[in-house]
Formats: structure tokens, C-alpha cells, sequence
């Protein structure tokens, strides 16, 4: 697929779903939360689109969180951030350590990490203002995750594309979640965005990895 029809398409996927969901309203400030994946560059690449499109002014926030993570190289982020005409901030919490220990041998440290790094996110969007947090979340994260619920805890449930907080203070948007993986991957090709690994989470065998494979049998 050519770059352009490939920008078009996942700028039109990001479209529908703003559309659908009502993501983005006039008044926000959105606090773009990368995590140096393909999928978190393409939604900051997105979003900007869009904020360049609107029809009133659509302020965001680059946001970055070093975990203090084994062999972390944050190098790449700070490149990218430098290319950026918006606000944009790297953040340094250990929350690798606190993870480690409260996750019980033989667990994923997902669930561990999420509840830090979420916290941590709405931390960051008050800091800077921000009413709304997105996330890079795509298609295949929600079918995955509906799965995931279906097999492991038996709800029928995913991840929302709007969520607001408990304490009602802030909003997680998922702007990529009509958006399919692999477009996203392309797109970050084209782009030659230099993708950082997570190592936590990448040294374990996970569930969502077995349900990634599941699915891709199911396809062909």
C-alpha cells in the first residue's frame, strides 16, 4: 500500500471512531502518552492531523514515561521529542522496582505496571493542564482483550474507547480503536520511527500473546 493511502486510511479509521465515540470535544487538552511503540507514534501523528483539521484549537501534550526499566534507552524518545512543536515532557519514575516486587511469582506484570503507569498519566495531565489522556490502543488490542476477559474471567467486555476516572477528573480515549495493527506498522515503517521494546513485559510469555497467535490462526 502507498504511504499516502495508508495515512489516509488510518487518518479516516481515527476519524470514525472520534465520530462515533465523541472523543474529542472544543475545550480540550490532550496528554499523548508514548510509550516509543509504533502504535503510540502513530497516534501522536494522528492526532496532530486532526488538531491541524479542527475547526477550533486542539492543544496537546507529548508525554513520555522512563520506568527504570533493565537497559531502558531513552534515547530514541528524546530524539523524536526534539522534533516536536508542541509541549511534550519525559518523566523518570522507577516503578519497575515496585512492580517486581508486589507481582506474584509465575504472574504477567501487566496488571501491576498499568495501575503505576495509569496513575502516573493522570498525574502528568494535571500537571500540564490537560483534560483528556489518549492512548494508543488499536483494533486488535480491544478484539484481543475481549477474548482475554471471555477465556480468563468469563465477562463479555473490552477496552472502552472513552473511559473517564474514578474520581471523574480525567477521560482515557482510545482515538486508534477502529484502527488495525498492521496498518499502524506500515505506517510507522514509512515513517522510520525508532521503535523502543518494552523489556519488562516483552521477557514474559503472556496470555495476550497466546490469544495474538489464536487470532491469526482464526484469520487465515
Amino acid at each position: 500500500m502507498r504511504q499516502k493511502a495508508l495515512e489516509q486510511r488510518v487518518l479516516r479509521q481515527m476519524n470514525k471512531a472520534n465520530k462515533d465515540f465523541g472523543m474529542i470535544e472544543k475545550g480540550d487538552k490532550i496528554l499523548v502518552a508514548l510509550s516509543g511503540g509504533k502504535d503510540s507514534y502513530c497516534l501522536l501523528w494522528g492526532l496532530q492531523k486532526m488538531a491541524a483539521a479542527a475547526p477550533f484549537e486542539l492543544p496537546l501534550v507529548a508525554y513520555h514515561l522512563d520506568q527504570g526499566q533493565p537497559n531502558y534507552d531513552g534515547h530514541p524518545m528524546a530524539r523524536f521529542m526534539e522534533t516536536l512543536d508542541i509541549e511534550h515532557e519525559i518523566e523518570n519514575q522507577d516503578t519497575y522496582s515496585r512492580v517486581l516486587e508486589l507481582t506474584e511469582e509465575g504472574r504477567t506484570y501487566c496488571s501491576v505496571c498499568s495501575r503505576f503507569r495509569r496513575a502516573i498519566l493522570y498525574k502528568a495531565a494535571e500537571r500540564h493542564g490537560c483534560n483528556k489522556v489518549a492512548l494508543g490502543h488499536h483494533r486488535d488490542d480491544l478484539i484481543e482483550t475481549l477474548l482475554l476477559n471471555l477465556f480468563y474471567s468469563g465477562q463479555t467486555k473490552s477496552m472502552p474507547p472513552r473511559l473517564v476516572n474514578d474520581k471523574g477528573t480525567h477521560e482515557l480515549i482510545r482515538p486508534l480503536a477502529l484502527c488495525r495493527e498492521e496498518d499502524l506498522a506500515a505506517l510507522a515503517k514509512y515513517h522510520e520511527y525508532e521503535i523502543m521494546p518494552c523489556n519488562l513485559c516483552g521477557s514474559q510469555q503472556t496470555r495476550r500473546q497466546y490469544v495474538k497467535r489464536l487470532l491469526k490462526d482464526m484469520s487465515r
